[in-house]
């Protein structure tokens, strides 16, 4: 892995912990910290050791978007071509996380505006700080949203709602961000990265290969017919039946006591 500088990444106890670092700059997203987050959703996905993954960051600000300065350095001809690079390398990043069988569980401290909030989106399960806030803020500049946002945002909140949010960039306490169902769970301030990190810990313990089968299933769901979508579930549970994993749930289950998942 080449040296990282603006992200920390970590893998302890099965967790893989990936930490936005660049508190200077409300840990905007400029093209280096694309880069990164692809990298190290690469390695996440190929390492089988990594059986849950927890992203949050540094500083009081989760991620405060793009980072405008990069952007506005570029010159009016090469800014096209350059917000394709950083989404070229942030959509790879997001579509990796998606497609792993390892959970994803974001922690939102702070501000998560513009690809802040496509962040949050983006997770499995996501908690937040009780001083968290949300907002889209991409059309403010005169942008269109990025970083999965489009997609996850009208699954999770409906249409009606999703076009609010993208066309007047409402901020959202946490508590409203929670209501809409964009946040899992809201915590206080002092117990976030405790909270954080005890449910990735959790998750890393888990059955981990019928976690990627509920993961894949959840989001086929929306492109096929209930006839299809049955005949996913048949394929993945007779997959999943083939695993010790699943061989052990099932005697812990008959012999009354907690089951020891391997993810294998």
């Amino acid at each position: 892995m080449s040296s990282l500088n603006c992200l920390k990444f970590a893998i302890a106890d099965n967790v893989a912990h990936i930490t936005l670092n660049r508190p200077e700059a409300a840990n905007a997203l400029n093209l280096e910290l694309a880069r990164e987050l692809e990298e190290v959703s690469l390695l996440c996905d190929e390492n089988p050791a990594v059986r849950a993954v927890l992203l949050d960051a540094a500083g009081k600000l989760f991620c405060g978007g793009g980072d405008l300065k990069s952007f506005a350095a570029q010159g009016d001809a090469e800014l096209p071509g350059h917000l394709k690079r950083v989404t070229f390398y942030l959509h790879k990043a997001l579509h990796r996380f998606a497609r792993m069988r390892a959970p994803v569980v974001i922690a939102v401290n702070g501000n998560a505006g513009g690809a802040g909030m496509s962040l949050a989106l983006s997770g499995d399960l996501v908690l937040a700080a009780e001083s968290a806030r949300f907002t889209l803020a991409y059309s403010r500049v005169g942008l269109t949203p990025d970083g999965s946002s489009t997609y996850y945002l009208p699954r999770i909140v409906g249409m009606r709602r999703a076009l609010e949010l993208a066309l007047t960039n409402r901020t959202l306490s946490a508590r409203e961000a929670e209501a809409m169902g964009i946040v899992t769970r809201v915590v206080p301030d002092a117990e976030l990265n405790g909270e954080a990190q005890k449910l990735a810990r959790e998750l890393a313990q888990g059955a981990t290969n019928a976690y990627g089968g509920i993961k894949r299933l959840m989001y086929a769901a929306a492109n096929t017919t209930l006839d299809e979508q049955m005949e996913l579930e048949t394929e993945y549970i007779a997959d999943c039946a083939r695993t010790a994993d699943a061989r052990e749930g099932i005697a812990a289950f008959l012999a009354k006591r907690a089951p020891k998942f391997t993810g294998r």
